[in-house]
């Protein structure tokens, strides 16, 4: 009985790690609209549901050294205002539009390039993420907190290679 136990559990974590892989490689693109040319490494960009109302956008990319060794960075550019594709699109993302220009270009000294960046934009409702009651949005630094790690642990979860322990 024990081992039947295990064994369920086993296969119920292997097919739970399958699905959440699946899911990744659902979320990868390699090129941004208006670049020239692809992405430096591979890049990801989807919805963590974090519960039936919010959905937190991330843009993952992999470092352009060593992604297995490289450690994991989250940035957040703060909200609820300022979205974190300002921080992945003019900032230290791989590649960047300057102001005043229309073409996605290469970043000289993109923070990828030792380290995976998680873009993550938080709180719900700001950039990409959503909200679906937005007249009911309350930002606090505590519900923010509580959002942003459901949001993470569900992204280790679709990518586990880079756990927790990295």
């Amino acid at each position: 009985m024990v081992k039947m136990l295990i064994l369920v559990i086993l296969l119920s974590f292997m097919l739970m790690s399958a699905l959440a892989a699946s899911q990744a490689e659902k979320d990868r693109f390699t090129r941004l609209p208006g670049a020239a040319e692809d992405m430096p490494s591979h890049s990801y960009s989807g919805y963590l549901d974090i519960s039936k109302e919010k959905s937190i956008h991330y843009v993952f990319v992999e470092s352009e050294s060593d992604p297995e060794k490289d450690p994991v960075m989250i940035w957040f550019n703060g909200g609820p205002g300022c979205s974190s594709m300002m921080g992945f699109l003019q900032e230290h993302g791989p590649m960047v539009i300057d102001d005043g220009s229309k073409k996605v270009v290469r970043n000289p000294h993109p923070w990828n390039k030792r380290a995976n960046m998680i873009y993550l934009e938080s709180p719900a409702g700001v950039g990409f993420s959503t909200h679906v009651e937005k007249d009911k949005v309350v930002y606090t630094d505590e519900q923010v907190a509580v959002d942003a790690l459901k949001a993470l642990t569900m992204w280790y979860e679709r990518f586990p290679k880079f756990g927790w322990s990295k």
